[in-house]
């Protein structure tokens, strides 16, 4: 069995945030360090920095209303402290995208290395390109249909 854990494993740790407030992408990752679930491995300042870092390199709007930040490098040490969340924006809000939509939907990734950052990264990206799945974010399906939905797709890779 592969011992780097899977998008699933990350999401069902970081679980789902609805309804995320902002007008402009600082507020927006404002907004969702301070929402993420109690007992996360580090200070929502320490992530926000690290998080806003990336994004001035580049927007990470993958397109389709979607954009995935994450730290640049990694900030936390621990492989059972990495996570991923997921959260619906309650407004769409201009991520400078390439093809100039707006970003309703984020997936925070966080992880301990880029052995594991890459192949969640990927993997997400795959997602994301999937009808059925685009589908289930802009339903706004539960975290449980999602992870269902991921680990089905993940147990027929190995």
């Amino acid at each position: 069995m592969n011992m780097t854990k899977g998008l699933a494993d990350f999401l069902e740790r970081g679980g789902i945030i609805q309804d995320l407030e902002g007008t402009t992408p600082g507020e927006v990752l404002s907004a969702l360090v301070h929402s993420l679930r109690p007992g996360l491995p580090i200070p929502a300042e320490s992530l926000y920095e690290a998080v806003m870092e990336r994004e001035a390199l580049m927007s990470t709007s993958l397109g389709k209303g979607i954009a995935f930040p994450h730290p640049r490098n990694p900030i936390i040490t621990e492989d059972s402290h990495q996570f991923a969340t997921l959260a619906f924006l309650k407004n769409p809000v201009d991520w400078n995208s390439l093809d100039g939509e707006k970003v309703d939907t984020l997936l925070l990734i966080v992880s301990a290395s880029a052995k594991q950052h890459l192949p969640v990264l990927s993997e997400s990206t795959f997602f994301c390109r999937q009808e059925v799945f685009i589908r289930m974010l802009r339903e706004r399906v539960s975290l449980d249909d999602i992870l269902l939905f991921i680990r089905e797709a993940e147990s027929n890779w190995k």
